[in-house]
C-alpha cells in the first residue's frame, strides 16, 4: 500500500472551488432563474457564465471529497471513521438548520411578502412550522452535508474493503487510465444517469426525492476514492490529458450552447446534450485537477489557514448574502455595484466572524466541523 501523501494541490482546489461558490451565490441574486432574494432586475447574459460554473463545480467537489475519504482510510477504523463524518457533517448540518438557515428563510419570506413580524417571532416558529418550502424548517445550501454523510456512511465498508484488496483491482485501473483518454470512460456510467435518469428526477436537494442528483453525485464521490487510489498514474494521466480536456470542455459547452439557442427538444436532441453534458463536467474536472496539480501542489504560508477557514465561510456565506440581498434588492443600482458589495460584504463578514468569533471560542469549533490543532 502507498504511503498516503498529501496533496496540497487538493486542498488549493478545495478553496478555489468554495470560493467560487461565494460568486455563484451572489449570481443567483441577478439571473432570471429562481433563487430566495432577487434583484430588481435580472441580467440575462449572467445565465451563461453562471451555467458554466453550475455544470462542474458541485461535481469536483464530491470528487475531491471521495479523495479526501482515501486519505481517512489511511489512519482509521470504519468505525472511528463513521464517527468521525458525524461529528463533522452531522453535527454542523444540525447547528446550521437551526441557527445559520431560518435567517435566510426569513428575509425570504420577508421579500415575498409572506411574514410580517419580528424575526424572534418568526424564529420561535421555526422547528414546528413544517419543512420549507411551505413550512420554514430547511438545510438550504447546506445539502451538501447530508448527501456527503450518508455517502460516507454507506461507502465506507466499500472503501475498507477495496484498500485491504487493493492490488489486484488497483492493477486494473492504472492500466485503465494510462490509456489515451482511458479517463474518459468514467463518463459512461455518468452519461447513463444524465440520459435515462434525469429526465424523471427533478434536482431537489430534498434527499428523499432526488434521486438522480443523489446518484450522479454518489458515482462521482466513489470516482474520487478510486481515482486518488492509483497514486502517481491518475496524476500523469491527467497531466498528459489536461490540455486536450480544456479543449474538449471547451467545445462541449459551447455546443450546448447551441442546442439551447437554436435547438428544439426531442429525443435525439436530449441524448446528445446529455452526452456533451458530462463530457463536459469530465472535461472541467481533468482540467482542474491537472493544472491544479502542475502550479498548486506546493505549501505556503496561507494555506493552512484558508483551508481551515473553508468550513465555516461554507456554512456562513449564503446566509450573509441573502441578507446583504434583502437590503439591496430595490435600490436602483447596476449589477456591478450590487455584485461588488455582495462579494466584499459575504468574504469580509465571514472572515470577522470567522477569525473575530468562531476561532477564539472554542465551544463553536464543532458547530463549524472545526477539528483540533494538533501539536507539532
Amino acid at each position: 500500500m502507498e504511503k498516503a501523501l498529501r496533496r496540497y494541490d487538493l486542498d488549493w482546489l478545495r478553496i478555489i472551488v468554495f470560493a467560487l461558490l461565494i460568486f455563484y451565490h451572489v449570481g443567483m441574486f441577478f439571473v432570471p432563474w429562481g433563487w430566495h432574494i432577487k434583484n430588481n432586475h435580472t441580467y440575462e447574459w449572467l445565465k451563461w457564465p453562471m451555467l458554466f460554473l453550475n455544470q462542474w463545480r458541485l461535481p469536483i467537489l464530491f470528487v475531491i471529497s471521495g479523495m479526501g475519504t482515501y486519505y481517512a482510510f489511511s489512519k482509521r477504523s470504519l468505525r472511528q471513521f463513521s464517527w468521525e463524518r458525524f461529528k463533522r457533517l452531522g453535527i454542523p448540518l444540525v447547528f446550521g438548520m437551526l441557527f445559520i438557515v431560518p435567517p435566510q428563510v426569513y428575509f425570504e419570506r420577508l421579500a415575498n411578502n409572506q411574514f410580517t413580524g419580528s424575526y424572534w417571532k418568526y424564529f420561535l416558529s421555526v422547528p414546528y412550522d413544517g419543512i420549507y418550502p411551505e413550512g420554514n424548517l430547511s438545510w438550504h445550501h447546506l445539502w451538501f452535508l447530508p448527501y456527503l454523510l450518508i455517502f460516507s456512511l454507506l461507502s465506507g465498508p466499500i472503501f475498507i474493503y477495496l484498500r485491504k484488496n487493493e492490488i489486484g483491482f488497483l492493477n486494473g485501473i492504472k492500466k485503465f487510465i494510462s490509456k489515451p483518454f482511458g479517463l474518459y470512460w468514467f463518463v459512461i456510467p455518468l452519461y447513463l444517469l444524465e440520459a435515462f435518469m434525469e429526465p424523471f428526477f427533478d434536482i431537489t436537494h430534498a434527499l428523499i426525492d432526488d434521486w438522480f442528483n443523489f446518484s450522479f453525485s454518489l458515482v462521482l464521490f466513489f470516482y474520487g476514492f478510486i481515482l486518488i487510489s492509483t497514486g502517481i498514474v491518475f496524476w500523469k494521466s491527467v497531466d498528459k490529458i489536461k490540455s486536450k480536456a480544456m479543449a474538449l470542455g471547451m467545445f462541449t459547452f459551447f455546443s450546448q450552447i447551441f442546442i439551447w439557442v437554436f435547438l428544439e427538444d426531442g429525443y435525439v436532441v436530449h441524448f446528445t446534450e446529455a452526452l456533451l453534458k458530462v463530457l463536459n463536467i469530465w472535461s472541467w474536472i481533468l482540467v482542474l485537477f491537472g493544472y491544479a496539480a502542475k502550479y498548486l501542489n506546493r505549501k505556503n504560508n496561507s494555506l493552512s489557514y484558508f483551508n481551515r477557514a473553508v468550513y465555516p465561510f461554507y456554512i456562513l456565506h449564503q446566509t450573509i448574502t441573502v441578507i446583504l440581498a434583502y437590503y439591496l434588492m430595490d435600490i436602483s443600482w447596476g449589477i456591478f455595484p450590487k455584485a461588488t458589495l455582495l462579494i466584499l460584504g459575504t468574504f469580509g463578514l465571514s472572515w470577522l466572524i470567522y477569525h473575530f468569533l468562531i476561532l477564539k471560542i472554542p465551544l463553536l469549533h464543532p458547530l463549524f466541523g472545526l477539528k483540533k490543532i494538533r501539536p507539532k
